[in-house]
């Protein structure tokens, strides 16, 4: 079956802060969005936050209401279902083997799992290792729960290519006396996909100096054509027992309004710590319909409509960083590999045209490009651009960016 990647979506007044946060008095980015005003004849393109402007797959919905007819919503535990097609995805779109029920574990939330990992595995106060850029998520809840970020910043190699500095995180582990770091697998806001001789020298690092791993792997669904996701805990048995993983349907599928991810945990230990950590707050429940949601994600049809969105996704970033490469003199950008985030650096324009950050955000905004401050994220001169939307749209505010922002001044 085909599936519908572009018809336009109207989500203004359907609770998506993707395209109401700037009408928004406070939060959700609305500070930001306040400093521009948008000019008369353009509509907004929502490409910040990372949800999609895709309907998702029938299968969903359709699990969904097919649940809600039954006329009780009362108290439940989750259906055997539920596990049985976590293992199958997995088992399928990633060649895990040996998962069982028992390593899959309810989280609200991937930020929320996250924070549950580290108050296992360290003490308030201590330090974690992260690679920059951040996702702004991570730098958000660790600081609000008491951590301490230390960064080690990712490099580039010849090619351009995104890598981490295996020096720079072992000087840091030992100098900061760290034990335990966030891996981002796919790498957000780079849209970095690990290779494996890569997360096996991470890991063995991460041994030598027993290090406990939470791996973000949230956007492993996402995968752009001729790269493959390699689940951390795949690499090695030790990495396998060292490495609390954390997944959910809601980045693949846009769900993150129905709440609920998990966690695959194979060490025993950390496995009833985590249970135990998760428990305290009696927030860490599981909604009927999310439960649904996953099912009616995780059947084939979600293979299917998954596939396709990558080939989209893989379309809508080649015809970004192309047009990119060709218009936008002094504008720098690494081809993603996974994600739909695209990672702007404006260093170099923004010098040579004597404009700040700030100037050059509001132009976009104002011509109705909702992308993102990359300041957050770690990025000085950093715009984020969200590109899961119609091919038509993207092409609509590239062609926006080019006339009224980057080369707004030149004489055609």
């Amino acid at each position: 079956m085909q599936y519908d990647f572009t018809s336009i979506l109207d989500r203004k007044g359907k609770d998506a802060i993707a395209v109401d946060a700037p009408d928004m008095k406070s939060g959700f980015g609305a500070d930001y969005f306040a400093k521009a005003k948008l000019k008369l004849g353009f509509d907004r393109i929502p490409m910040w936050v990372a949800d999609m402007n895709f309907p998702t797959v029938p299968t969903i919905p359709e699990a969904i209401i097919e649940r809600v007819k039954h006329p009780a919503y009362g108290y439940f535990v989750p259906r055997d279902e539920y596990y049985e097609e976590i293992m199958q995805w997995h088992e399928k779109r990633n060649r895990v083997t040996g998962l069982k029920k028992e390593h899959i574990g309810y989280e609200n939330g991937v930020l929320g799992g996250a924070v549950s990992a580290l108050n296992v595995l360290c003490s308030k106060g201590d330090s974690v290792l992260l690679h920059s850029p951040t996702y702004i998520g991570f730098t958000g809840a660790l600081t609000n729960n008491g951590y301490n970020i230390v960064l080690s910043p990712l490099v580039q190699d010849d090619k351009g290519m995104w890598r981490m500095d295996l020096e720079d995180m072992e000087r840091k582990i030992i100098e900061n006396k760290i034990h335990a770091a966030i891996l981002c697998s796919p790498h957000n806001p780079t849209g970095r996909v690990w290779e494996r001789e890569e997360l096996e020298k991470m890991m063995e690092l991460y041994r030598k100096h027993d290090v406990y791993v939470v791996s973000d792997e949230i956007w492993s669904d996402l995968i752009l054509t001729g790269h493959k996701h390699i689940p951390a805990q795949s690499v090695s048995e030790d990495a396998k027992q060292r490495t609390i993983a954390l997944y959910a349907p809601s980045k693949t599928f846009n769900l993150a309004g129905l709440i609920g991810s998990y966690h695959i945990i194979y060490n025993k230990w950390l496995r009833d710590r985590m249970d135990k950590e998760t428990s305290l707050p009696h927030y860490n429940d599981m909604n009927v319909l999310s439960m649904y949601a996953l099912i009616g994600a995780y059947k084939p049809e979600g293979y299917e409509w998954v596939d396709q969105l990558c080939e989209v996704l893989t379309g809508n970033i080649d015809y970004a960083y192309q047009f990119i490469q060709d218009h936008f003199e002094g504008v720098k950008v690494i081809k993603p590999q996974g994600t739909y985030m695209l990672l702007l650096d404006c260093e170099k324009w923004c010098r040579e045209h004597d404009r700040t950050i700030d100037e050059l955000q509001t132009a976009g905004l104002e011509v109705g490009v909702l992308w993102q401050d990359g300041r957050p994220f770690h990025c000085p001169f950093g715009i984020r651009m969200n590109l899961a939307l119609p091919l038509s749209r993207v092409k609509e505010a590239f062609d926006r960016l080019d006339k009224y922002v980057f080369n707004a001044n030149v004489v055609n």
